[in-house]
């Protein structure tokens, strides 16, 4: 509209809030939103609606047209201590605003919504604000807000003002074009948004990417501060991987390429754009304090929270963004509801990111620079999600026995006829591990072992429990595998004597059929944790259940046969045992005791 603005001739009037307005502000004031920079993106998104309002109207009435290169323009007065934000959107006569900001949660885009119900969803305009009282959010930092508002379809201006203690004051104005001018009053102690500089941070964090360009004065002119575009919104024919990787640097601080690029449009029931990134470096921490998901959640362009968990711990590595017009929220849109719609996304996110792992397992040499980086992040999803584990652990390659890098199917496909389940051993250490007694049985047997060295190897295999319908078990556990054999006369007072020597501290001592070249070793019972998972427990202080495990020794070996023929084999009980737990990666109990009885026998031999 170009009609000039008339200014009525009428006095002010001071009116009261509408609903219990004292117990409300003081509610959005001080409990409703955490952070008092919410302000800004309140109001611009409150900004933003009004614009794209009278973009739609103006598709039936052309009179109503926005001027050309709208925008939302934002200034700091430092001497004032104000800050004014300004929209060339549909603008509220004098009776809407007394409506839309005299009543609390009296919201005019609620109200707007609700005429468009015979509208087709593609014709509507993106309306951000739902409740009505994102622009009490002002109140956190403003002792004193002026609304000048001019209708589109009017030549009048009015003022409301309030310093929110429960009335405020409608006026005549003047306002040369249809929009809405907020002037915000700071408060002394909120006196760090009048920096240009933070008005712009909190605009690129909050509303960077709404389609409504925010404009900043800075020198007395103003010059855009946001990026516009919202990437993810766009057809992936017209982004190039340079486009990819700018945004990806940009939105995660990364320095790297991402590893896998994942963009799809949802459609359906639910839709919803998501944009996210596997990055292609490990994290700046071998072990992450933080697991919680990276992904942010926009609702039409505007970030809402960085805070959704729209990821699980396990896939923490995947960093982007996910925008949604379908996310009810309440009413600080900090907090999410627990809506099926947020549950339906995020399952929806995790079955994509998985597919995209699928895709990208089949190329062993693409996915292993993957595993080294994220694998152990990734084996937590075994663990702790059992409608994913088997679809986690189809994608790993472990190391084993007869492979660097074996899948469990693949280990699966090579198991000998006779063998019924999938052994591994779990241990602190891959190169010990290689060498342990646990494998000797195994290996005559023409068995294949994985060897797991991760922390997490401890807990997922028990979890899982099968595979296929293989079974998982500890190679530490596995004696029913092994047929004991009778052992001889002095094997079986030698084990006698061992028993009675070491007490509560095992459960038997027993002739192994399965060592051949160690002298002995420790078997974990089956009803019990496995013997990894003892040690990570006595590290943690925590107290191992179950019976305590059993030593088996070998009556082939050397110093078993010299144990058998002294008079007094008990004595070397002690040093029998710490040897054991020694080759499974267990300090002794008593380091110097166990020196002791080495020297002596050395010095015997």
């Amino acid at each position: 509209m170009t009609e000039t603005n008339t200014v009525e001739t009428a006095a002010p009037e001071t009116r009261n809030f509408g609903a219990e307005v004292g117990r409300l502000l003081d509610l959005v004031v001080h409990s409703l939103y955490s952070d008092r920079e919410i302000f800004l993106r309140e109001l611009v998104a409150n900004a933003a609606d009004a614009t794209d309002r009278r973009r739609f109207m103006a598709l039936s009435d052309e009179t109503l047209a926005l001027p050309e290169n709208p925008a939302i323009k934002i200034s700091v007065d430092k001497l004032a201590q104000t800050i004014t934000i300004a929209d060339s959107g549909t603008g509220m006569s004098k009776d809407e605003l007394a409506e839309h900001l005299g009543t609390i949660a009296r919201s005019g885009t609620s109200a707007f919504t609700a005429t468009l119900a015979n509208t087709k969803p593609e014709d509507r305009p993106n309306l951000i604000g739902q409740f009505g009282v994102g622009f009490y959010s002002a109140f956190m930092v403003a002792d004193e807000v002026e609304v000048i508002s001019r209708k589109v379809d009017s030549l009048h201006a009015w003022e409301w003002k309030s310093a929110g203690r429960g009335q405020y004051t409608l006026m005549p104005a003047s306002r040369e074009e249809a929009g809405t001018t907020i002037i915000l009053h700071i408060k002394p102690d909120a006196e760090d948004f009048l920096e240009p500089m933070r008005i712009e941070h909190v605009i690129r964090k909050w509303a960077d990417h709404i389609a409504i360009p925010i404009e900043l004065e800075r020198d007395g002119k103003f010059a855009a501060i946001t990026e516009g575009a919202a990437l993810w919104r766009k057809p992936k024919a017209d982004i190039s991987k340079q486009d990819y990787t700018e945004f990806y640097r940009h939105l995660g601080h990364m320095f790297d390429e991402p590893w896998a690029t994942i963009h799809w449009r949802a459609e359906g029931t639910l839709e919803f754009s998501a944009l996210l990134f596997i990055p292609s470096s490990k994290p700046f921490m071998a072990v992450e304090e933080n697991r919680d998901s990276k992904v942010r959640l926009h609702v039409k362009r505007m970030f809402i929270t960085d805070d959704a968990k729209l990821l699980p711990s396990w896939l923490s590595f995947v960093v982007g963004i996910v925008d949604t017009e379908d996310l009810p929220l309440n009413v600080s849109r900090e907090i999410l509801q627990s809506t099926p719609v947020l549950d339906k996304i995020r399952k929806a996110l995790v079955n994509r990111v998985l597919s995209e792992l699928k895709t990208k397992a089949k190329d062993a040499a693409e996915f292993k620079p993957f595993q080294e980086n994220f694998g152990v992040i990734l084996k937590e999803g075994i663990y702790e999600d059992t409608g994913h584990a088997a679809e986690i652990a189809g994608l790993l390659r472990f190391v084993s026995t007869k492979e660097e890098a074996t899948t469990l199917d693949e280990y699966i496909a090579r198991m000998p006829e006779g063998q019924e389940a999938i052994y591994y051993l779990a241990g602190a250490d891959a190169a010990a591990l290689k060498t342990s007694p646990q494998l000797e049985g195994f290996a005559a047997k023409g068995y294949e072992v994985l060897l797991l060295a991760d922390a997490i190897d401890a807990f997922w295999p028990a979890r899982l429990e099968s595979y296929k319908e293989k079974k998982l078990q500890s190679a530490s556990q596995a004696s029913g595998l092994f047929e004991a054999a009778e052992p001889a006369e002095d094997v079986a007072a030698l084990c006698a004597a061992l028993a009675a020597a070491l007490g509560s501290k095992v459960s038997a001592v027993v002739a192994s059929s399965r060592l051949s070249g160690s002298p002995a070793m420790l078997v974990a019972d089956k009803t019990g944790p496995d013997l990894a998972m003892q040690r990570l427990m006595r590290r943690a202080g925590r107290p191992v259940y179950g019976p305590a495990p059993r030593l088996e020794i070998n009556p082939a070996h050397g110093w078993i046969k010299a144990l058998a023929s002294q008079p007094e084999p008990g004595k070397q009980a002690d040093l029998l045992l710490d040897l054991a737990k020694l080759q499974e990666g267990e300090v002794p109990e008593n380091p110097a005791e166990f020196v002791k009885l080495v020297a002596e026998s050395l010095s015997k031999a």
